[in-house]
């Protein structure tokens, strides 16, 4: 074992030796560092005020990604390299192109939220030469701008776009050579045991080695991308010991495509899973692209949604609705379960002690199949489902319903099938009388809860009405589809 966490804060190499398990990266660049450019706005990973990149590598290329520093932990930092808006300016004060767009183009008012924006836009300045509309305001939706001035920000970002000055100017072109060579030298095959405040945090060094330490903590928190394990510690101010960071284990980031369907490791953020879904499956693609903002989307992933078990996580209706497996590992070996089993009652998985969840596969869909998902939200980007409905069916020759599975979110204590609704459509006709039918039986599959994103009537109304906008958009014109979304 080795006892210290080793990064690169901009220019510098760090090496701590003590930590707290639940110490942020945004208290240590600002309390610790005076870096005081990133911003704590939300302290929930909602405003991106704290917005920085951080740099890891990844099958030995150098990726950088923007994220909520504010719940972002340090134990996760091993040989990444962080990137704040303190180090963008040339050392003889020249601004850098982003920043200087946002000058000339009074991107910043109030002035709280810019870091945060000059930081998402840098990473999208890095990535990409002429980014579209679409991309630019893809990279600023975990931005919250309080002067509601998002025009001349996302102009800054369309000028920033056409001014590349020699790689010699940019903090990150400039070393990353350099920085590729530090990180590689900061890798270990060690797992990391680091104490702080009477409490500690383990780097496990391996998948095997990740089992063992559950085996002999079964008390651990796991996190991953600390989406929500975060607000446990902003907000509720929960002490967690030990804490076991997985974020770096490469085995756990793996997403394959196969014949038989697509294996998705319990590492994999949402942003990586992207690229495979928007082939594979366009509509689970779609729903992903809602989940957080762009900082939330590197951070998270589907693993840590499914493993933490809540009622309105996203992704785990469209997985049930697809008829997902997911694999659990411990010590003692692997076992496997429908997803839908997994899911016992509100806040009970079926996990045992010193279980985790391993990866996910979920079957191709058929070409000649329908699969839908629907989020509803006050917000329709950044914010949480007050329900989630996935529908998946498939149709013969004679327009009769062969197969259909449906699974919602923020129905139940659990996300849950809508089995009776399900048996009311088999082998039936796909047709406005079959589903007016139905429509009643989601009565006996959910008894939703009222809380302040949804009343229970609007909840189980609006799930029946999903229903039928399934059936507009599969079978109806779009004529029929209007005057139902007008009503």
């Amino acid at each position: 074992m080795t006892d210290r966490i080793r990064f690169l804060l901009n220019d510098e190499e760090v090496a701590l030796t003590r930590a707290d398990p639940t110490g942020t990266l945004l208290d240590y660049l600002r309390l610790a560092r005076r870096l005081t450019g990133s911003k704590e706005g939300c302290a929930e990973g909602d405003c991106g005020a704290c917005t920085v990149l951080v740099g890891r590598l990844v099958k030995g290329r150098l990726v950088y990604e923007s994220v909520n520093a504010c719940i972002r932990f340090i134990g996760s930092l091993n040989a990444t390299h962080v990137v704040t808006v303190e180090h963008l300016a040339a050392r003889d004060g020249t601004l850098h192109p982003v920043q200087q767009a946002m000058v000339d183009c009074h991107g910043s008012q109030c002035g709280f939220c810019t870091p945060g924006f000059v930081m998402s836009l840098y990473g999208l300045w890095l990535t990409h030469d002429d980014p579209s509309r679409a991309e630019i305001e893809r990279a600023l939706q975990g931005n919250l701008c309080r002067c509601t001035g998002y025009e001349p920000i996302v102009k800054a970002a369309e000028q920033a776009a056409k001014t590349r000055p020699s790689a010699l100017f940019d903090p990150i072109l400039r070393e990353r050579a350099a920085v590729t060579a530090k990180l590689e030298a900061m890798q270990t095959k060690d797992t990391i045991v680091v104490e702080g405040n009477g409490r500690s945090l383990i780097v496990p060094n391996s998948v095997e080695a990740l089992a063992n330490v559950l085996a002999a903590h079964e008390k651990a928190v796991i996190v991953a991308g600390a989406t929500d394990v975060g607000l446990w510690v902003t907000k509720q101010m929960r002490v967690l010991d030990p804490v076991v960071f997985i974020n770096h284990l490469e085995a756990l980031q793996e997403m394959t495509v196969s014949e038989t369907g697509i294996t998705i490791g319990a590492g994999v953020s949402y942003a990586t899973a992207l690229t495979a879904l928007r082939k594979e499956i366009p509509a689970f693609a779609r729903l992903i692209e809602r989940i957080g903002g762009q900082q939330v989307r590197h951070m998270g992933t589907i693993g840590g949604n499914i493993a933490n078990g809540s009622p309105i996580g996203d992704t785990p209706p469209a997985l049930i609705a697809l008829n997902a497996t997911l694999t659990l590992r411990s010590a003692a070996g692997r076992r496997e379960m429908p997803l839908e089993a997994y899911f016992l009652e509100y806040g009970k998985q079926d996990r045992q002690p010193g279980e985790f969840v391993e990866a996910i596969h979920v079957p191709h869909p058929k070409a000649e199949s329908h699969f839908a998902i629907y989020k509803i939200s006050k917000r329709r980007d950044e914010d949480i489902s007050a329900l989630c409905g996935a529908f998946h069916l498939e149709l013969d020759a004679a327009n009769t319903v062969t197969h259909i599975r449906i699974a919602f979110g923020g129905m139940a204590g659990t996300p849950k099938r809508a089995q009776a609704v399900e048996a009311a459509l088999a082998g039936k006709p796909w047709t406005s009388d079959s589903i007016e039918t139905a429509r009643a039986a989601f009565d006996r599959d959910y008894q939703p809860l009222t809380d302040w994103r949804a009343t229970a009537e609007y909840r189980q109304l609006t799930a029946k009405n999903l229903l039928t906008r399934f059936f507009l958009e599969t079978s109806g014109t779009r004529q029929e589809l209007q005057r139902f979304e007008e009503a």
